[in-house]
């Protein structure tokens, strides 16, 4: 009789063992899965980084030749291509006829060799010496990109443009330098010659007024809403109203902004497309709801008591709002603002809309210059078949992705700042 309880409690205990070991089992396979997770996302942004680094950071140099070119005085009333041509032809001492022209034109970026010829016109008959870009096929053929061992039929460079470029090599003609002209030069139809002034122009001009309108709207009804709105009664139906429309304004597809701005600032107002005040308006709309909800997640974090102690004190609200209130949240509040505006940076399908999609090969000087964007450029960019303009598109990525770390840092630095502020 004695042995039952004693049998129960065993039982008992095994069972609880039983359920210990199951708990302890799912633990630790939840650890598995979270680090499964981590390593394959860690694995994916390395996997998506090191290939865009690895197609885009040869863009950062180019190759340039040294040119010797013996300009007829014979010559000096047929065109300039003609011209380069056939001091190219002369150089190497082959006979200049149409075909031979097309390849030789084909291996230096002939619109900058001839903007160098014009610029020498008065000294036809002498020998010219002239450092150009290399075309960009030849530039793909010099950073390893070509593989001459292929069939000529699967590859733009024929033998014998090979044979030309390898005499360049052997003789020292050919220099790879850092490619300067990325970041100095507007958007272009050779890629040899294409740059991103226009675009890292556009983009910081667009993100100034988009900053300009919506920062200051943005934490300012953040701070009305939280502090000041009515929460009872009629006004407060119209306080939670207001929550929720801004609440599905962050989650409206970014391209219903972009048919905002262009059926308002466009069609309404009659702004001009493609240039950078319309794709600030358009953005700092974008922009909006992330700040409010970001500023207000930051407010909503500060406990209450604080405030209420200033008031029983015989602060004011407005007093107890902004001497007390905000200065805590600032840290979260400018950090949240300053993400919205990399999200914004990073923004491309509104911009499409209102026409910065167009082909811009000047550099802006005002808001109201035609101008493209960073995103759009590497659309652009990345929608042509050629090599070089792959190349060029990842690098212009590069460039966006170390601007929108920039930003952040400057946002962790900040917030540092001032909750070192706050402490002292």
């Amino acid at each position: 009789m004695t042995d039952a309880p004693h049998e129960k409690a065993s039982i008992a205990s095994l069972a609880m063992t039983r359920r210990m070991h199951r708990r302890r089992a799912a633990e630790t396979r939840f650890r598995l899965y979270g680090r499964a997770s981590v390593i394959f996302s860690m694995a994916a942004l390395g996997w998506l980084l090191l290939s865009i680094a690895a197609t885009g950071l040869s863009a950062f140099t180019q190759h340039w030749v040294d040119l010797d070119l013996d300009v007829r005085a014979e010559s000096a009333t047929d065109n300039d291509r003609r011209r380069l041509a056939d001091a190219l032809a002369g150089g190497f001492g082959v006979q200049a006829d149409d075909a031979v022209r097309q390849e030789l034109l084909a291996l230096v970026s002939a619109s900058a060799a001839t903007d160098a010829l014009a610029r020498n016109a008065e000294r036809s008959g002498a020998t010219l010496r002239l450092t150009v870009p290399v075309s960009d096929q030849a530039d793909q053929y010099y950073k390893g990109r070509v593989d001459a061992s292929r069939p000529a039929a699967q590859r733009r460079l024929t033998d014998r443009q090979i044979a030309w470029l390898d005499r360049w090599a052997d003789e020292e003609q050919v220099e790879r330098r850092f490619n300067r002209g990325l970041f100095v030069n507007p958007d272009s139809r050779d890629p040899e010659r294409a740059g991103l002034a226009s675009a890292i122009l556009g983009s910081v001009m667009i993100v100034l007024i988009a900053g300009a309108l919506a920062l200051p709207v943005g934490i300012g009804a953040a701070i009305y809403l939280d502090g000041f709105a009515p929460q009872t009664g009629w006004g407060g139906r119209l306080t939670r109203a207001l929550e929720v429309n801004i609440n599905n304004l962050a989650a409206v597809p970014a391209i219903v902004f972009g048919l905002l701005g262009l059926a308002v600032f466009i069609n309404v107002f009659g702004l001009a497309r493609s240039i950078p005040l319309v794709g600030g308006l358009v953005l700092a709309l974008r922009m909006f709801p992330t700040i409010v909800i970001a500023s207000r997640a930051a407010l909503r974090a500060v406990p209450d008591s604080l405030t209420d102690s200033a008031l029983s004190l015989g602060a004011s609200r407005m007093q107890a709002v902004f001497n007390h209130k905000v200065p805590i949240a600032a840290p979260a509040m400018l950090t949240g603002s300053i993400i919205g505006m990399a999200q914004a940076l990073g923004e491309t399908a509104p911009l499409l809309m209102i026409g910065m999609v167009a082909f811009v090969t000047a550099v802006p000087e005002s808001p109201l210059d035609p101008a493209t964007a960073l995103p759009v450029q590497i659309f652009l960019w990345s929608g042509s078949a050629e090599a070089a303009w792959a190349e060029r598109a990842s690098a212009a990525i590069i460039v966006l992705l170390a601007v929108l770390m920039v930003i952040n840092g400057v946002a962790i630095v900040l917030r540092e700042r001032l909750q070192r502020r706050r402490s002292l």
